[in-house]
């Protein structure tokens, strides 16, 4: 293989037609960037644990949501 095909491939063109293009079926299954306020102790236990499994602490906190929602997991709320 000479250089020239390789420069010939690895070119961009300078204008892509999208007419014929779908949206991403998987779209709604991406992650939605959000504010949320948390108190330090919570964010220090899951940057504790995400030290010692080598996972984002961002990523356990939804990991831990996600499976919350699916065991649908409720609070016990009572003031005493």
């Amino acid at each position: 293989m000479n250089l020239s095909n390789i420069d010939k491939r690895s070119t961009m063109r300078k204008e892509y037609d999208f007419s014929e293009a779908r949206k991403n079926p998987y779209a709604s299954q991406l992650k939605k960037q959000i504010t949320i306020r948390l108190d330090e102790d919570s964010i220090g236990y899951f940057k504790e644990i995400s030290e010692q499994v080598g996972i984002p602490y961002q990523a356990l906190i939804n990991l831990y949501l996600r499976d919350c929602a699916a065991q649908n997991r409720k609070l016990d709320l009572r003031w005493k």
